[in-house]
């Protein structure tokens, strides 16, 4: 199993919630970079609204971890392309409920996406 430390210096902004400042990984054994996951279900459809899309995103991301045999306490870095400023709060709240205690490195950028009925994109790495 890697071990993560967090580093969350008092010379640095505390984070807002649910993540770090800098995640240090040695000991690992495996790396699993997740491409982007967007919102779409396994049939394709994409959920109406912004938390429904972020709920779906969420549950691929944690497919491919699960397909991997890992889950989000591996997770070390996240990268969250949302498509507006006002979708913050909601995406932090449903963040913080999958990842429960766990707080990964985390960037979140306000973007366009590659296809507009995509509220969001979800990617990810994680390690063992």
């Amino acid at each position: 199993m890697a071990h993560i430390a967090s580093h969350n210096p008092a010379t640095v902004h505390a984070p807002a919630a649910g993540y770090c400042m800098g995640l240090e990984l040695t000991q690992h054994r495996r790396l699993l970079f997740i491409s982007g996951q967007v919102p779409e279900r396994p049939d394709g459809t994409v959920p109406e609204g912004f938390e429904a899309q972020c709920e779906q995103a969420w549950r691929n991301v944690i497919e491919v971890l699960a397909a991997a045999g890992l889950g989000v306490e591996h997770l070390v870095k996240v990268t969250t392309f949302l498509t507006d400023r006002s979708q913050l709060v909601t995406n932090r709240t449903i963040r913080c409920a999958k990842l429960g205690e766990h707080q990964p490195a985390l960037t979140v950028v306000v973007a366009e996406t590659v296809d507009s009925k995509w509220l969001l994109e979800i990617e990810a790495i994680a390690a063992e």
